[in-house]
């Protein structure tokens, strides 16, 4: 695919190739006789000619072209399968063994013993004796004398007097007067006027479109695995003894100790001890061949049509009748009484009695009796019987049982279990989950540009422009086109 537009250009290489060396046989300046005779014929003036001739060239562009290509691709999936694998696993018993000891437990006994001792107890006496002490008691003796004196007594009289006093007593009256004014009275008018608003009206339109999901869908394949398994075998072995080798006394080699011999022996003769039988298991693999089976999941893509609810506003043009209020005012003449209240003073004479009180001062004798306490001290004789005590000691015998411990060590038989452990060897199958990259090719489509050579003639720039109609009639008639700076002449 890629050397195609190698091949495209060098054909293209070629076509001009063989172009350029026809005109140069034809048109070219020093071969004129291989020109056709119509058309090398003279057409006029030289100068006119040559000024109305133009030259082409072949030019060669690069076009690209899409085209649609379908390729492959490989695409791995992973895929889980369970896979039974067998193990020896080591399972370990605990068993229990009686073990007889014997133990000393010591044993610990209380004993009493009475002893007995002198003890010294205190006894008490309380004894009384009379004492005699003389004690001054006070007496009082309460007398009263009498005592004269004078007291000045208040004696207040009480008179009333008569006045005349002339007050002036106010009297009010109340008239009342009209007083006209002017209010002015607002009068309210509802009045209504037609206003055009517009109004947007919520409008909701159900449109369906399609969804595109992706729904992943279980493929179950059947796989042939190879299983490596296998069984344990017992196989019964024999082990030779040991070959143990004898001692005998040579008397010819071995003196007497002390007497310049040695007391070795020397390896005379050897023997085999009997053997013993030993069952052991052995594991026998072998290859199974077994199906499993593989579920995998391949993801589709699925359409469906879901309604879908647009909501768009709509306006639209209302007339309305709104009111609205006018306020005028009216001018009214209203008349009230206002009160007029006159103050006027009337003259009348009021009679009022004063209190006047006078004081006058009694001498008057009085008597008072006094107390007067007087204290005299009287000796007497007071007898008390006051207590003390004694103490004296009585000697007494007290017996008492004092506890002592003694031990002794007496043996017992003790039974414990001691527990060990067995390692025991149990075969288990067990499942392992196994993932694994399955390839499949997938085929998708991929646009690309595809480069195309086009040929196409155009006017060499270099060359003048024809000047009239007829020159330009006869100006492509040539059979080859000509290279840049190619003059017909």
């Amino acid at each position: 695919m890629r050397a195609a537009p190698w091949i495209a250009v060098f054909a293209a290489a070629c076509v001009v190739t063989s172009v350029r060396d026809a005109a140069a046989g034809q048109c070219g300046a020093g071969s004129y006789e291989s020109c056709p005779t119509a058309t090398c014929a003279p057409s006029g003036d030289y100068h006119s000619a040559k000024r109305c001739t133009t030259c082409y060239k072949t030019v060669q562009e690069t076009v690209y072209d899409t085209e649609e290509v379908t390729r492959c691709k490989t695409v791995y999936d992973q895929v889980t399968c369970q896979k039974p694998v067998t193990c020896t696993k080591n399972v370990y018993e605990t068993h229990y063994k009686d073990v007889c000891h014997t133990v000393c437990k010591p044993v610990f006994e209380t004993h009493h013993k009475e002893c007995c001792f002198t003890v010294c107890k205190p006894v008490y006496q309380t004894c009384y004796r009379d004492v005699c002490c003389k004690v001054c008691r006070p007496v009082y003796n309460t007398t009263y004398k009498e005592v004269c004196f004078t007291v000045c007594k208040p004696v207040y009289n009480t008179c009333y007097k008569e006045i005349c006093v002339p007050v002036c007593r106010p009297v009010y009256n109340t008239c009342y007067k009209p007083v006209c004014f002017t209010v002015c009275k607002p009068v309210y008018n509802t009045c209504y006027k037609t206003v055009t608003c517009t109004e947007w009206k919520t409008v909701s339109d159900t449109t369906y479109k399609e969804v595109c999901y992706t729904v992943c869908k279980p493929v179950t394949e059947t796989k042939t695995v190879e299983v490596c398994t296998g069984e344990w075998k017992t196989v019964v072995e024999h082990c030779p003894g040991p070959v143990v080798d004898g001692c005998a006394t040579d008397p010819c080699t071995c003196a007497a100790p002390g007497v310049g011999g040695t007391d070795v022996c020397c390896p005379t003769t050897s023997a085999q001890c009997p053997g013993r039988t030993v069952c052991k298991k052995v594991w026998c693999p072998r290859m199974e061949t077994r199906e499993v089976c593989c579920t995998r999941y391949v993801s589709e893509v699925c359409k469906k049509t879901v309604p879908c609810t647009v909501t768009r506003c709509v306006p639209q043009c209302v007339t309305k009748q709104v009111p609205y209020t006018t306020c005028s005012f009216v001018k009214e003449c209203c008349q009230k009484q206002i009160p007029v209240t006159t103050c006027s003073f009337v003259r009348e004479v009021c009679t009022k009695r004063i209190p006047i009180t006078t004081c006058t001062f009694k001498t008057e004798v009085c008597r008072k009796r006094i107390p007067c306490t007087t204290c005299t001290f009287v000796t007497e004789c007071v007898t008390k019987r006051v207590p003390y005590t004694t103490c004296s000691f009585v000697k007494e015998c007290v017996t008492k049982r004092i506890p002592y411990c003694t031990m002794r060590m007496e043996k017992q038989c003790v039974t414990k279990r001691i527990p060990y452990c067995v390692c025991k060897p149990v075969c288990v199958t067990e499942m392992v989950t196994e993932t694994k990259c399955v390839p499949r090719q997938v085929t998708y489509k991929e646009i690309r540009c595809v480069p195309r050579t086009v040929c196409r003639t155009v006017a060499c720039p270099g060359c003048p422009t024809c000047c009239n109609d007829s020159c330009c009639e006869t100006g492509p008639t040539c059979a080859v086109p000509c290279e840049p700076g190619c003059v017909t002449q």
